[in-house]
């Protein structure tokens, strides 16, 4: 497994069979399941996270082959020049970034759009689901229109689709987030780069499950699963769906 990113990259890999795939938000419980769904495919791998512990975390049961195609990059998307330095090493160590998959976000509720707190809860949100992609976004997709093609998936929100009560700021920022999806696949239309986004409703995680004892899981939607989605929107069987905010919701 690589170390830390910011050491001098190592020599170019040549192998250009397996893809190199870009995982913003890699250490959380839907970042994991993802991560591990493209190594186990033979993807190589560059999981990004804030710190560098818990991206350790991510990766200390994983078989020796799987270690032997990831590259750990603990950054802070919310700093661009980082995150393009990030992209650099990536660029350095496989040559190209084939997938780029956006998970990084958080989730804030309980302020009143009316109240003095919600404008400093739509800023944290902003950063968090808008700007860490858009960041992102700027680094690997002129990699990828440069290298001739790539596919980049965001992970918006399914109620998203519809302001509630206490959820303004983070309704917000997930809907920009998906008019942001589109808006870029349309900037890319026949360039070779697709763009689309997964709505997930609620995730099966351990803080959501905290935060609601009483609701059902077994409703909810797997990370594994959606991780699937994920990887079937970067599949060749997907080369006709760009554009899309595909809604993953589990068992209704």
């Amino acid at each position: 497994m690589e170390g830390k990113p910011m050491s001098p990259a190592p020599h170019l890999e040549t192998n250009t069979a397996a893809p190199v795939v870009w995982i913003t938000g890699a250490s959380g419980a839907l970042g994991r399941s993802v991560a591990a769904h493209f190594a186990q495919s033979g993807a190589r791998v560059a999981l990004l996270a804030q710190h560098e512990a818990a991206l350790q975390h991510t990766v200390d049961s994983w078989p020796a082959d799987w270690q032997a195609r990831v590259l750990c990059l603990p950054v802070n998307l919310l700093e661009p020049e980082a995150v393009q330095q990030a992209c650099n090493q990536v660029l350095q160590r496989w040559g190209r970034i084939d997938v780029a998959v956006h998970l990084a976000g958080g989730f804030t509720m309980g302020q009143g759009v009316h109240q003095p707190d919600f404008a400093a809860a739509l800023d944290h949100m902003l950063d968090l689901n808008v700007r860490t992609v858009v960041h992102s976004m700027a680094a690997v997709v002129p990699a990828m229109l440069t290298q001739g093609g790539g596919v980049v998936v965001n992970v918006g929100a399914a109620s998203a689709g519809q302001g509630a009560a206490h959820m303004g700021a983070y309704a917000a920022s997930k809907s920009a987030l998906a008019r942001l999806t589109e808006s870029l696949a349309a900037e890319l239309k026949g360039q070779g780069v697709r763009v689309n986004a997964v709505l997930p409703s609620i995730i099966d995680t351990p803080a959501n499950r905290t935060a609601m004892p009483d609701a059902d899981p077994t409703r909810w939607v797997a990370p594994d699963a959606l991780a699937e989605v994920i990887g079937f929107l970067t599949s060749p069987a997907a080369r006709a769906v760009h554009g899309a905010c595909l809604p993953v919701v589990g068992l209704v």
